[in-house]
């Protein structure tokens, strides 16, 4: 069993709390990502993603000149460098997310996927439940 320190993405990128909604979502097809942390002097504020930017600006008809802030998630699942893989696994099933940021000391220090998960062998079965409970979830909404 690993830790999300031996997994996770470091020197993730992030947007800050002056930019946009047009910005992030640029930021989001430069680097082919559904996420991106919004952070001020590296300590993480929230986050948003592809689904923010459909259902909290699109569907609401506000202008990609919108902060950043009024349509981030600000209420955040996060995980620690030390927490083991299986522990994030579970927190990210239950809790309905296919991303945990990674803090420490209130700064955020990496990010951890469901294909990061996946790709340790002896997680392998957990992220692929993490994976089937999201999923699962996902089509129900639908």
């Amino acid at each position: 069993m690993g830790t999300l320190q031996e997994i996770m993405t470091k020197n993730v990128e992030y947007c800050t709390p002056l930019d946009n909604v047009y910005e992030v979502a640029l930021k989001m097809k430069q680097l082919n990502v559904g996420a991106i942390p919004i952070c001020e002097d590296e300590h993480l504020l929230g986050m948003i993603t592809d689904r923010d930017i459909v259902v909290r600006a699109m569907a609401e008809k506000k202008p990609g000149s919108t902060k950043v802030t009024d349509i981030m998630s600000n209420e955040l699942i996060t995980g620690s460098p030390d927490m083991t893989t299986e522990e994030a696994s579970k927190i990210m099933a239950e809790k309905q997310i296919r991303r945990l940021p990674v803090v420490e000391n209130s700064k955020l220090c990496g990010i951890v996927s469901l294909g990061d998960l996946a790709v340790r062998n002896e997680t392998d079965e957990q992220a692929g439940y993490a994976l089937s409970e999201i999923s699962e979830q996902d089509h129900m909404q639908q």
